[in-house]
């Protein structure tokens, strides 16, 4: 035998050496070796309840705002009425003592007496109407208020806190009687609007109903210095005043009329109408003369209590520019109708959710803060309606919520300093952006309003609030299983260790643990820089461990406890939370090591191959599938550093011990696992002379009756190993190795020229030292493989061109690369040693 033949002959189970790997090669390679693990997105449970904070929240009642509450028109006020513009005067130091005598004791020459004001005081040039107290008009008495926002009440005020003492504003004995005051042109506006009679005044004299009174005319409308004022501004007030006499008043005064019936269909219709008639003559906002009037007339509508009339009312009340605890008590008014599901069609048909976006754009946060709570409240509720949730993609909804967050995020108070609404509306923002990331057409508005990296500095100041970082940690985790949104997280430098404080702060919250755990694995499973961006942080290995032996302890009590209280089914059942976050660990762990300097680490870390071990040992495949299936990948993966430092190399025999009993599950995919791991651990003598002994050997050999082909192709891996030792050569003969795998040639060849190209170096190892030994092939299988083997080397029947051009390429250079050669030369030593043997007709 010349010294190139010698080569030739040389077992297949030696590694081959190439000068540069082929695409194909590099295909078979990551067939063999390393692999990420995929898992499902830890799944959220929908909350029964609509509440501000569902029941997993950390915030007690103590603590967090109310989700249920009362709210009637008397919670409305009338900060409203006065001008935006209007000042306020700090109350006087002292309060000067004013004999209280009656203004018509002139005899009493010392004591000052109370000036009695003029009857008429337009004629008197007078500048304000005389002493009231403007700010307070549930304690007035009837007819005692403009019903102007402007200058009257402004001066009132000024008058009052000015002038007189606060126990002089008690006395209402003091007073003109009513009667005079509607003489000089001052309107009723105390409880009782201009357009109605109070609801205590419904009877008339004679005890009969008598309906609402009329809008007052342009005529009793009072002008305080209008002489002043040009005749411009004249024609203006009084084509204004025509406006509201014939258009405004008739619907204001129905109003009136169908609660007094309480009559809502009527009053949701009117409602309509007036916010039509408004918006058709720009009066919305605080445009209109007569806005505190509508104001008034609409809270008094709201004891009805009608969700319907409710969201219509909001509606226009939210047009007409409230603020304050107007602006409150109308988000309050929404967020109760939202907490219905029933209510959801209302949103449906209505412009309203426009109005809350509006209030989130236009408001001011910090002044507002209690407002946005129950406004963003209103929307994540509404968000959970699939409906709802891509209309409020369309409408913008993640930009302006993304923009929302970044304002409370940049504010000056940060962490523990930050007001509790503040974080309290960041919880429902999230929360919401939680929702809308379910969409998958979402995950572009995510990424063009950079909201990833602004998650990632949300997290870094709120670290210490459970409920952000949970929701956050949800968002991360859908947006993550896309690679555009992948690959933009991993471009957020802090996010490693922002990882890594979440998990050390809080790693009891299994919900948010189990979050963070699951992006991490999404992280490292794309490419080497990200695993090794996450392992330069400090303690990351450490933490992961930790984290990996606090969870299996705790799953150990858990299975503990459920085996006292009943005996577990053998049916394949949901893992547990705890199991959950287990494997999500377990997954990290198996990316992270595919880098070399990683995979080393933990393949030489004692403590890390000991947890994978007890898990490997206590837990059975039919408890938890997928949590065994990913510890045995695992494993597999650090096997692949076979070092003098590698744990795994030096407890190999136990872990065989360990994966035989998942050889003998029912479970395809976990003997596939447990074959990957032996396809490493039998190139050890020790491994493969256990193999034989205990007849692990046999398993393989049935391996190749599979019809998977994976299967087949890790099996026919181990067999590999198993022939470099002529002894075990004849054994896996009688056991009809070689029959099967020329059957898995005929069967799988055309379609995977990888598997093919490996079944030929099996049967070459097979066909080892034919000078030295007897043949290990009968005549018939001798046969069968010289047609077949020709069959095959002949590329156009081989090769199938009916596939797409791509894929007939790959196929091809597989075919060249990882079968031709071994075929050819396998071809030749056959037709050598069987040449007196006639091949059959044609292949089968």
């Amino acid at each position: 035998m010349n010294h190139s033949h010698a080569k030739n002959a040389e077992p297949f189970y030696k590694p081959r050496t190439s000068a540069k790997k082929t695409s194909a090669e590099i295909i078979n390679e990551a067939r063999n070796s390393l692999r990420t693990l995929r898992t499902q997105r830890p799944f959220t449970p929908r909350e029964d309840q609509r509440k501000l904070f569902g029941p997993t929240s950390s915030r007690t009642s103590d603590n967090r705002p109310p989700s249920a509450f009362s709210l009637h028109s008397c919670s409305f006020e009338s900060p409203d009425s006065r001008p935006v513009s209007g000042a306020r005067l700090n109350p006087l130091p002292h309060k000067p003592k004013l004999h209280m005598t009656s203004a018509f004791d002139s005899h009493k020459d010392n004591v000052p007496c109370i000036p009695i004001p003029p009857m008429h005081p337009m004629q008197a040039g007078m500048s304000r109407p005389w002493l009231l107290r403007a700010t307070s008009h549930g304690n007035l008495p009837e007819n005692m208020v403009s019903p102007q926002e402007g200058t009257n009440q402004q001066h009132t005020s000024l008058a009052l806190k000015g002038n007189l003492p606060e126990d002089f504003l008690g006395a209402t004995s003091h007073y003109p009687e009513p009667r005079q005051i509607s003489k000089i042109g001052i309107i009723n506006q105390t409880s009782e609007r201009p357009c109605e009679r109070s609801s205590k005044h419904k009877h008339g004299p004679n005890g009969s109903e008598s309906r609402p009174s009329s809008c007052p005319s342009r005529t009793s409308s009072p002008l305080l210095g209008s002489n002043s004022g040009s005749e411009p501004e004249a024609t203006e007030a009084d084509e204004e005043t025509r406006f509201w006499d014939e258009k405004i008043c008739p619907i204001v005064q129905d109003l009136n009329t169908a609660h007094y019936e309480k009559n809502l269909d009527d009053l949701c219709s009117l409602c309509v109408k007036l916010h039509k008639v408004l918006e058709e003559e720009n009066m919305l906002g605080k445009r209109c003369k007569w806005r505190v009037v509508l104001l008034k007339t609409l809270f008094k509508l709201v004891d009805l209590g009608s969700d319907k009339l409710g969201i219509i009312l909001a509606k226009l009340i939210l047009s007409l520019k409230v603020s304050g605890r107007n602006l409150l008590n109308i988000c309050k008014l929404i967020f109760k109708i939202s907490r219905s599901e029933n209510n959801d069609c209302l949103f449906q048909n209505d412009e309203i959710i426009d109005s809350l976006l509006e209030i989130l754009q236009s408001e001011d946060v910090q002044t507002n803060s209690e407002a946005f709570l129950y406004c963003m409240g209103s929307i994540k509720f509404l968000s959970g309606n699939t409906a709802i949730l891509n209309d409020l993609l369309r409408k913008q909804a993640v930009e302006i919520l993304v923009k929302l967050m970044k304002e409370v995020t940049r504010s000056s108070k940060f962490a523990e300093t930050a007001s509790a609404n503040m974080s309290h509306l960041l919880v429902q923002v999230t929360a919401t952006l939680r929702n809308l990331a379910d969409l998958s057409q979402s995950r572009v508005k995510f990424l063009a309003s950079n909201a990833l990296p602004e998650l990632c500095t949300l997290l870094e100041h709120y670290v210490w609030d459970k409920d952000i970082c949970t929701n956050v940690s949800r968002i991360l985790s859908k947006l993550s299983v896309y690679n555009d949104c992948c690959m933009a997280l991993a471009d957020c430098l802090q996010c490693y260790s922002l990882f890594l404080s979440v998990l050390n702060n809080h790693p009891e919250k299994q919900d948010l643990v189990v979050r963070i755990v699951f992006t991490l694995g999404n992280l490292t499973a794309k490419n080497n820089k990200t695993r090794e961006m996450f392992y330069e942080e400090q303690g990351s290995i450490k933490t992961i461990l930790r984290l990996l032996h606090v969870y299996y302890e705790l799953d150990i009590k858990a299975s503990q406890s459920i085996a006292i209280q009943q005996e577990k089914t053998m049916e394949l059942k949901k893992p547990s939370e705890t199991e959950d976050v287990l494997i999500k660990l377990i997954r990290a762990l198996a990316n992270l090591c595919i880098h070399p300097t990683v995979g080393a680490e933990l393949a030489a870390n004692r403590d890390c191959i000991a947890l994978l071990m007890q898990i490997l040992e206590y837990k059975s495949i039919d408890e938890c599938e997928e949590l065994v299936i990913n510890t045995a990948a695992t494993v597999n993966n650090l096997s692949f550093y076979q070092d003098d430092t590698s744990v795994i190399t030096k407890k190999k025999l136990e872990i065989s011990k360990l994966l035989f009993k998942l050889l003998l599950c029912n479970n395809m995919d976990g003997i596939l696992e447990a074959a990957r791991v032996f396809g490493n651990l039998s190139r050890y003598q020790d491994v493969r002379s256990f193999m034989m002994e205990k007849d692990v050997y046999k398993f393989f050999v049935a391996l190749l009756d599979s019809k998977h082909q994976e299967v087949c192709f890790s099996a026919c891996g181990v067999l590999i190993n198993l022939t470099a030792e002529h002894s075990n050569r004849v054994l896996l003969q009688e056991e009809g190795a070689v029959e099967k795998m020329i059957d898995c040639l005929r069967d799988f060849a055309s379609s995977d020229w990888q598997l093919a190209g490996l079944l030929c170096q099996a049967l070459w190892n097979f066909h080892e030292n034919l000078e030295y030994a007897e043949p290990c092939f009968a005549a018939q299988e001798a046969v069968s493989l010289l047609e077949l083997l020709a069959y095959l080397l002949d590329e156009q029947t081989a090769l199938d061109n009916r596939l797409n051009e791509e894929l007939t390429e790959y196929h091809k250079a597989c075919w060249e690369v990882e079968f031709k050669p071994v075929a050819f030369q396998l071809l030749e030593r056959l037709k050598r040693h069987h040449s007196c043997l006639e091949p059959l007709p044609s292949p089968v």
